[in-house]
C-alpha cells in the first residue's frame, strides 16, 4: 500500500512541477525554448511540430514524464541496498524513457503528423 502512496504523490509532484516550469515555459509568446522531449520526439521520429496540437503535446509528454519517474521511484523504493537502488535506478530510467518515448513518437505517426506526409 505504501508503494501506491508513493507512486501516486510522485506522479501529482513531478506533475505539477512540469506544468509549472516546462508547459508554461513552453507555451509562453513567443517562446523558442522547448522541452528536450520535444527536440529527441522531433528529431528521432519526425514529428511536424505544425500538424500537432502543441499544448495537448506537452501535456502528454508531462504525463508519459511523470508516470516514468513514479515508476523509476516506486521500484527503487523496493531495495533496501544502496548499491542496488542505485543500478535499478541507473537501468531503469534508460530503459523505461526509451520505451516509453518510443511510444509517443508510435502514436504521433499513426495520427499522420510526421513530417513530408
Amino acid at each position: 500500500m505504501e508503494e501506491i502512496i508513493l507512486f501516486i504523490m510522485t506522479f501529482i509532484l513531478v506533475y505539477i512541477f512540469y506544468q509549472i516550469f516546462i508547459i508554461k515555459v513552453a507555451t509562453r509568446r513567443n517562446s523558442k525554448k522547448k522541452p528536450p522531449e520535444v527536440n529527441y520526439l522531433v528529431y528521432k521520429y519526425d514529428i511536424d511540430i505544425k500538424k500537432v496540437n502543441y499544448k495537448n503535446f506537452l501535456n502528454l509528454i508531462a504525463v508519459v514524464s511523470s508516470f516514468d519517474i513514479s515508476l523509476i521511484v516506486s521500484l527503487v523504493s523496493l531495495s533496501d541496498s544502496f548499491l542496488i537502488e542505485i543500478l535499478i535506478a541507473i537501468v531503469s530510467v534508460i530503459i523505461i524513457f526509451l520505451i516509453s518515448y518510443h511510444l509517443v513518437g508510435i502514436y504521433y505517426k499513426k495520427k499522420g503528423c510526421i513530417k513530408n506526409v
